[in-house]
């Protein structure tokens, strides 16, 4: 459900920053009215809170009003936790008290089936009739940590800020995402739970975080994007600005083909959309909430690299070992260190230890401390490291001096001399208490990333959101302008294509396809394989007959003018198969043999418009599934890093005696076939170039399909 409430800027300000707050429903009996009261009052907000209770009766110890109207001062939120048979009548008394925007505590709207979605409906109706902002229905509120403005049920809340902000589409699960973060030392700026976002949602909230100066990172746990374009936005405006967007993404199964006449369909299910938006957006998805929030942490601390690679400092060997295999598992750049590091290196390393990527300072770092700081300043200069990360333990309790506090601080002297970002890493996931800070503190340091795991995960993410945020900033990114190719009449967009009408198309939009003739009769079936002068390719040619091979409607490598005859007249006949078919002919090609075929197709998701995929074509496309997704429109760099994503890549590369692909002229390919798919438009179903044919530059489009919308 999108509702057509205006979200602004400036409503969101006066809701997420409120000079004051009204208490709906307020009650002695409801632990939820008695947790906003006293997060508020301990958050020193209690002066400009304003308690409304329909009887009028004492409250939490204070007067009450009956109504907001009886206020008799300016409130920017007020925070209905009324039933929600009594919420309509609830928003009405606010809005004529002049409160503008509402949290709605009650459940029972868009969650609870037709009936609530039908409730749900009429909520928004209402809030555009009194023009009115919600925040939820069904959640627990937000809080403010920046301002220390509570508006939210939820206990324990700390009082420390950072610079990570949290959104939760889970309101019970918040709790545990506030905990973690405390636990882990990735203080928040703003919590926010979200709700059903019958109004306001992740998106909007999100695009309000880009532009607050608190906020340096923001994580999310969301079940669904409940408005793809707002959210879209937001995240490449997010990663432009330099703010990275880490989200906790539920609900990974995949579902059915959007379309049944394209192999494309098989390729892209909900989650892999996600994840290819996400990817283009330069949204970094995780699957724990631990890794959301260290990673947000993170990506606050640091703010883009000026490269991915990670270099890696330890006390520990085997700490090197395991941080080398979870990179290579996540995809963590480790970069061979160039000649001048190495020298570097050697110059202070004892005789035993060795120089390399992770580097293992050994046990002579006890005796000299400054060998951190030698090696953190070298690592740091290495043009292939864009992070130095310093493996060491740290204690979580204690009392005191800590005898390891000489290597930490060594490690902060190396911090302040490198010329790269360095981040303490601990090797387990351990709480970072008052006792640990102080000695991170005390060494000049500021943020520690908990546990080997995690940190991989949060540096490999921090890397590739680094990639993108460069690209937007240079104007590289996915708003680059797509060609224009000739659009068929509206009337001609309707049902689906022929093989013929669909290689014009591309023909016309600049793909190279494979020649054909469209013979009418066995006579021009053989004077078109005469003039082929090899073996020839006969198919079937009607907009009825999709998957031709089924019917019998394909013969291949049929050469000799008898053998042509017999094949067309074969070809032909196999329509009686399909009844009802309408026959515009038979195809006549030359044979290709040799080279790689791909699928390169386009399918429309209902939320995030028309999707890229490529892979592996042929017989193989269902079967192996190897593929890259994308949304258009797509860059050729784009297009060159999806085939170099393949598991198949090393058959364009020249593998098992194959010609090598010109991947750059392929790449130009892609990117024309998915700007002819934009420029088609929303009737578009699907476009597929199944197989696409690669041998070396030699690159043709041997069959192809077009889909409309319209029956």
């Amino acid at each position: 459900m999108t509702s057509s409430v205006a979200v602004t800027a400036e409503s969101l300000r006066t809701l997420f920053r409120p000079r004051s707050v009204a208490l709906v429903g307020a009650s002695d009996k409801s632990s939820f009215s008695a947790t906003a009261f006293h997060n508020l009052v301990e958050f020193g907000f209690g002066d400009r809170t304003h308690l409304v209770n329909r009887r009028g009766v004492d409250v939490h110890g204070r007067s009450t009003v009956t109504s907001c109207t009886e206020i008799g001062e300016e409130v920017d939120v007020a925070f209905l936790m009324v039933p929600q048979a009594g919420t309509l009548d609830a928003m009405s008394d606010a809005a004529a008290a002049g409160i503008r925007n509402a949290v709605i505590l009650s459940s029972g709207y868009g969650e609870a089936g037709a009936e609530g979605r039908a409730a749900q409906a009429e909520l928004v109706a209402h809030a555009q009739k009194l023009g009115m902002v919600l925040l939820g229905p069904n959640h627990l509120g937000f809080a403010n940590f920046v301002d220390q403005v509570p508006v939210t049920s939820i206990s324990g809340l700390p009082h420390r800020s950072g610079p990570v902000a949290l959104l939760s589409q889970s309101g019970a699960s918040s709790s545990a995402m506030l905990e973690f973060a405390t636990m882990s030392g990735n203080d928040l700026s703003y919590m926010v739970t979200l709700g059903n976002e019958a109004v306001i949602t992740a998106g909007h909230v999100l695009d309000f975080l880009v532009d607050d100066e608190a906020t340096r990172a923001v994580a999310i746990f969301m079940e669904s994007v409940r408005d793809p374009e707002v959210f879209r936005r937001a995240a490449l405006r997010a990663a432009e600005a330099g703010k990275a967007v880490v989200v906790l993404k539920a609900g990974a199964s995949e579902l059915a083909s959007r379309t049944a006449a394209a192999h494309t369909g098989a390729l892209v299910g909900d989650d892999r959309v996600i994840d290819a938006v996400f990817r283009q957006c330069g949204v970094i998805r995780v699957d724990s909430i631990e890794d959301m929030l260290i990673t947000a942490g993170l990506a606050a601390h640091t703010g883009p690299l000026a490269a991915p690679g990670v270099g890696v400092v330890s006390i520990s060997g085997g700490a090197c070992d395991i941080v080398a295999d979870r990179a290579e598992e996540s995809g963590m750049p480790l970069p061979q260190l160039d000649e001048t590091t190495e020298e570097a290196l050697t110059a202070v390393m004892p005789s035993y230890g060795t120089v390399q990527n992770p580097l293992d300072i050994t046990g002579a770092a006890i005796v000299d401390p400054t060998l951190f700081t030698k090696s953190i300043k070298a690592m740091a200069e290495d043009p292939g490291v864009g992070i130095v990360a310093v493996i060491n333990g740290l204690p979580a309790y204690g009392d005191g001096p800590w005898p390891g506090q000489p290597f930490i601080d060594a490690t902060g002297a190396g911090a302040a001399q490198a010329a790269k970002p360095t981040v303490l890493v601990s090797q387990i996931l351990q709480p970072y208490t008052d006792y640990a800070r102080s000695i991170v503190e005390h060494a000049g340091l500021s943020y520690v990333l908990p546990g080997l795991k995690q940190a991989v995960t949060a540096l490999a993410g921090l890397g590739r959101w680094s990639r993108v945020h460069h690209e937007l900033a240079a104007g590289a990114g996915a708003d680059g302008a797509a060609c224009t190719p000739l659009v068929p009449p509206a009337a001609e967009r309707r049902g689906a294509w022929s093989e013929y009408s669909a290689r014009r198309l591309l023909s016309d939009a600049g793909v190279p396809v494979v020649p054909g003739v469209l013979a009418a009769s066995a006579d021009e079936a053989v004077a078109a394989a005469a003039e082929f002068g090899e073996p020839v390719a006969l198919k079937i040619v009607s907009p009825d007959i999709l998957h031709k091979s089924d019917i019998g409607g394909v013969r291949l490598g049929v050469t000799g003018a008898d053998a042509v005859r017999a094949a067309y007249e074969s070809v032909r006949d196999s329509a009686s198969r399909a009844p009802g078919a309408k026959v515009e002919g038979v195809l006549v090609s030359p044979m290709r043999s040799g080279g790689t075929e791909l699928l390169v197709g386009v399918v429309r998701d209902p939320q995030w418009g028309p999707m890229l995929a490529v892979g592996l074509g042929g017989v193989f496309v269902e079967v192996l599934k190897d593929s890259a997704l994308a949304p258009l429109p797509v860059t050729p760099d784009r297009a060159r890093e999806m085939l170099l994503g393949l598991r198949g890549v090393p058959l364009l590369q020249g593998a098992r005696g194959t010609t090598p692909a010109d991947i750059d002229a392929l790449a130009r390919i892609i990117v024309a076939i998915g700007d002819l798919a934009a420029a088609l438009g929303d009737e578009l179903e699907s476009l597929e170039v199944n197989p696409l044919r690669v041998d070396g530059d030699r690159i043709e489009a041997l069959d192809a399909l077009v889909t409309w919308t319209s029956a």
